[in-house]
């Protein structure tokens, strides 16, 4: 099943977040989460797709769930592009759909968690061309980052929020700060954020992710 999980906040929705789980995942994963988010976000719609069930090179051709195979995992990741446009195109046709059900896309936010997290900054700032509310950015690196590529002014103008382990063994803290430094450099208002943990998500992480939400859709 690859149709996304969608939960309805209590009170007529205005506000979307777009949720990618990691490698291995699927759509139920950060459902506690949206869910613990939506208590104090009452308008605000949750859609959590589903990745392909793919073969994945590094974990020896197993397949599993995955929005693009990676192929090695140093000096740097080795991925497979096209795969990862595809799952790109994926979320801009939901981002096209909230914008068709009356979502303004300033108040759509997109937001992913390690793989997850990768599609999600490649979405935002290499394919998407128009106003989004915010990324989100969780244990998570950017493949498709480059010292050379440039982004159009609506794309300066969406802000993200980055957020990793200090302890990360499977998508080093220094991945993590590459991408966020190639925000910074190319005039994104993006802010870091590091916790005492591994490659996991921790309630405070959560609570702060909700103050972020919250104050850009007063």
């Amino acid at each position: 099943m690859t149709e996304p999980l969608i939960l309805e906040p209590v009170k007529p929705a205005d506000a979307c977040v777009i949720w990618l789980h990691g490698l291995g995942a699927d759509r139920y994963d950060f459902l506690p989460v949206a869910e613990a988010l939506q208590e104090s976000l009452l308008t605000t719609r949750f859609v959590l797709p589903q990745a392909l069930t793919l073969p994945v090179t590094i974990n020896g051709g197993y397949a599993m769930p995955s929005w693009y195979d990676i192929k090695a995992m140093s000096p740097a990741r080795s991925i497979d592009r096209e795969q990862l446009e595809e799952s790109s195109d994926r979320i801009v046709k939901l981002i096209e759909a909230q914008r068709a059900g009356g979502i303004d896309a300033s108040r759509i936010f997109l937001a992913g968690f390690s793989q997850g997290g990768a599609v999600v900054l490649h979405t935002a700032y290499i394919k998407w061309q128009g106003p989004l509310g915010g990324v989100l950015a969780l244990s998570t690196y950017a493949p498709t980052f480059t010292d050379e590529m440039e982004l159009s002014a609506s794309q300066q103008r969406i802000p993200a929020r980055c957020l990793h382990g200090q302890f990360d063994g499977v998508v080093q803290n220094s991945m993590g700060r590459s991408a966020y430094e190639h925000l910074v450099k190319h005039g994104v208002t993006v802010t870091w954020q590091e916790y005492p943990m591994e490659h996991e998500v921790l309630p405070e992480e959560i609570r702060d992710i909700g103050v972020w939400l919250a104050e850009r859709l007063r």
